[in-house]
């Protein structure tokens, strides 16, 4: 059976970030880390590819439409298949340490010091644009990072950004293409109904990772630990990576759950307040493939563990005090920008089954056009081409 897929701590075991008059390699902890033997990506073995997933890949496609086209006729907009509803928008800035251990120098962004313009999106992870703060669910958070350089993917080659996407599971339940063909079937069957939707994940074998869901803690938003679930290129690796609140008052917010008595959208009231009182910062670690066996990339629905494999910080992320609530931003967001695992440097291409999946899907929404628009200063200081 999956490992269970709710985080309810905020005190995973961590590599700890280095104090700002200290680097991260000279830490006794680092040193040990950089002594183990960690699998590269393009390992025999690190992506098989199951039978007759391209024909489940492309059912999946189909049933994100038809939520699509749900949504569409309901509020007159095309939303996003997942993470429809925004609870808010924020820009911040990415800084890369300096002088980490050369085993974490991979890649052209991790491999020097270095800071980049990064626009960011909280979401709540389903289909639904008005779902209810106080349900129980997954939350994402995704980040676009501006003036990016080296060897891009296609798909992005002519624009300097790098996309990363997080949720607040470490697990994900939609673990392959079958996997997620099979439990949106069961949603859209039965989603309006959740008594009959829960008894039959309930009778699945994965039973307790897709009923997980079910059970996350409703907290700030902003005191959430954020999980990458599928695993990614590294440079010559493999990891997982999260992003860790990491200010004292983000620390102390996380002890606070939604209450019935609370509006349907308190999480987004929670996050206007936040930012508007406070800067934010969240540390950006990952964790580096050292068992295929215990360390699965094909299969999603498997947390690493952190105990045996480490999280090491290499970077941060700092939002100052600002309205995360600013309409324009926000329409802008959810007219014109997307955010795409494949939309950035090779040296960090998305791996497994799920990865593969969110390729088809992503490319398929694509403008023919190809369009650029300027951004106008609503997530940096610069003006920037944005990808439709």
């Amino acid at each position: 059976m999956a490992a269970a897929a709710v985080d309810t701590t905020s005190s995973f075991s961590v590599h700890p970030a280095p104090k700002s008059d200290q680097s991260p390699a000279i830490k006794p902890t680092q040193s040990d880390l950089s002594k183990r033997t960690y699998i590269r990506w393009d390992a025999e073995g690190v992506e098989k590819k199951p039978p007759n997933e391209d024909e489940n890949i492309a059912a999946v496609v189909e049933q994100i439409n038809t939520i699509q086209r749900a949504n569409r006729s309901k509020t007159g907009r095309c939303f996003s298949g997942t993470h429809a509803k925004t609870q808010s928008t924020v820009k911040g800035t990415f800084e890369v340490f300096d002088d980490l251990p050369q085993h974490l120098k991979q890649g052209e962004l991790f491999s020097k010091g270095g800071s980049y313009p990064a626009a960011c999106r909280y979401s709540t992870e389903p289909g639904d644009p008005v779902m209810d703060d106080r349900v129980p669910n997954p939350r994402g958070f995704a980040m676009k990072l501006f003036n990016v350089h080296g060897d891009f993917f296609d798909a992005g080659k002519d624009f300097p950004t790098q996309d990363i996407e997080f949720n607040s599971t470490p697990a994900l339940d939609l673990a392959n293409a079958k996997v997620t063909k099979e439990i949106i079937d069961l949603r859209l069957a039965h989603g309006a109904d959740q008594k009959v939707l829960t008894k039959h994940l309930e009778a699945r074998d994965d039973a307790e990772l897709q009923t997980a869901r079910d059970k996350v803690r409703v907290t700030h938003l902003e005191s959430t630990r954020q999980y990458s679930q599928t695993a990614y290129r590294y440079g010559d690796y493999i990891i997982k990576y999260c992003l860790v609140p990491s200010s004292e008052t983000q620390q102390k917010l996380f002890d606070e759950t939604v209450r019935p008595e609370h509006g349907p959208d308190i999480l987004h009231q929670w996050l206007r307040d936040f930012h508007s009182k406070h800067d934010a910062e969240y540390l950006f670690q990952v964790q580096l493939c050292e068992n295929l066996d215990d360390q699965p990339v094909e299969y999603a629905g498997k947390i690493w563990d952190p105990e045996k494999y480490p999280w090491q910080t290499v970077g941060a992320l700092r939002i100052p005090k600002q309205d995360s609530c600013d309409q324009e931003r926000r329409d802008f967001w959810e007219l014109h920008m997307r955010v795409d695992p494949w939309h950035g440097l090779k040296a960090y291409q998305p791996l497994g089954g799920s990865n593969r999946l969110r390729k088809v899907g992503k490319s398929l929404k694509r403008h023919s056009t190809r369009i650029y628009i300027v951004a106008r200063l609503l997530f940096t200081d610069l003006c920037v081409c944005v990808w439709l």
